[in-house]
């Protein structure tokens, strides 16, 4: 009886060192709940209406790595919308640009690429040296296009950003923060043509010749995660693992930034729960269609008396899952009276939505066309018809 005894003794220890304590256990899930915590800021938005659905941290100035390139794409979309640029355009590369470490396609000084395949560089691989390429390509020098970086900034009310570099490689004095990434994101995303870009898995540079060079995205989620179809990743030693991504179901589009996470799969996994929670909470219902006329307004000295008034976005309301979209009040708002000239795509006004008296949607309206100074003799024969009439 004392031998069994002395075994079964023995048998519970030999099993107690080999299962995991309670105390050990606990650890482990907080250990697990402290890395996922490890997250130094974050935030979702809708794309539409630019609704905050969750934030955390979201104005602390961080290295954003990679993640500039953002206000890189901005800029170079820009130009290829005013025709400054095209997309067929041969942009050949300079020392300094070849010159880039980190991310790279491994530009060689004198090369030339159409800007095409630079944006492939840029979008799929995060080439520091393209971008660089592109940024001298627009401005002349990297330094005069990091001013203009800076100057769409402010114009974007982002108030916790500085650039100093086009790349996001290491430097002083070059932060953002969630929140302004998100709402150049948001700018960046009014160019639906990157897309086209950051929604490709894979892709090649110089495909027939010898020096064929394999591109494949460094945003993973654009093969896991459903909707995934841009936007940016980000890693430096001090950023740690960043990405600002966008996700689309059930025409609603979300923007979701991370900062600071501690690797790769633990951002992703993180961005991932973000945005599947906004798709399981929100829905968005489309009001009126984006270049949709909404009123007609009368144009001081103008060539023409009247210029029709459109919505420069679609007009979209956001509403938590169940809830009705009955009760909205919808109105045109302008700025004041019209004086010509006046520019296709002036913004002149609003379409405003409320609910219950709280704006819950505020869609920008601008002139549909062109509108010249009248000239002298039009404006006699209308104030001679006016007087005739009268």
């Amino acid at each position: 009886m004392k031998a069994f005894m002395a075994w079964l003794v023995c048998a519970t220890l030999l099993l107690a060192s080999l299962l995991p304590s309670a105390s050990a256990l606990a650890e482990k899930k907080e250990n697990a709940e402290s890395e996922s915590g490890k997250l130094k800021s974050a935030i979702v938005i809708e794309q539409d209406t630019g609704k905050v659905l969750y934030k955390k941290n979201e104005n602390k100035k961080l290295p954003p790595a990679s993640m500039t390139k953002v206000m890189t794409l901005l800029l170079i979309f820009k130009a290829i919308k005013s025709h400054q640029i095209s997309l067929n355009d041969k942009v050949e590369v300079s020392e300094h640009a070849a010159s880039m470490g980190g991310s790279q396609v491994f530009l060689e000084p004198g090369e030339a690429m159409t800007v095409d395949e630079m944006l492939k560089a840029i979008c799929i691989a995060s080439a520091n040296d393209a971008s660089v390429a592109m940024a001298e390509h627009l401005a002349g020098s990297e330094k005069a296009f990091v001013a203009r970086m800076n100057q769409e900034a402010q114009k974007l009310g982002m108030s916790q950003t500085h650039f100093v570099n086009p790349t996001g490689l290491p430097t002083k004095n070059h932060y953002t923060s969630a929140h302004d990434m998100a709402v150049m994101a948001r700018a960046l995303l009014n160019y639906p043509q990157v897309l086209q870009y950051t929604s490709k898995y894979e892709d090649y540079l110089r495909e027939n010749t010898d020096k064929k060079f394999w591109l494949v995205n460094t945003n993973k989620l654009i093969k896991s995660y459903p909707g995934a179809d841009g936007l940016k990743t980000g890693f430096t030693n001090e950023a740690k693992y960043c990405l600002t991504a966008t996700a689309k179901r059930n025409g609603m589009r979300v923007v979701a930034v991370v900062m600071g996470a501690p690797t790769p799969k633990e951002r992703n996994k993180e961005i991932s729960g973000l945005m599947n929670q906004a798709f399981a909470s929100y829905e968005t219902k489309a009001l009126v269609k984006k270049n949709k006329t909404v009123a007609i307004a009368k144009v001081r000295k103008g060539d023409h008396d009247e210029v029709p008034i459109v919505t420069e976005k679609p007009v979209v309301v956001l509403l938590k899952k169940g809830e009705r979209s009955s009760g909205l009040k919808k109105s045109v708002k302008l700025n004041g009276t019209l004086k010509a000239p006046i520019k296709s795509g002036t913004v002149v006004g609003y379409y405003i939505v409320k609910k219950k008296g709280k704006v819950v949607s505020k869609t920008p309206l601008m002139v549909k066309e062109n509108v010249k100074r009248a000239s002298w003799w039009q404006l006699f024969k209308r104030s001679a018809g006016t007087i005739l009439t009268h």
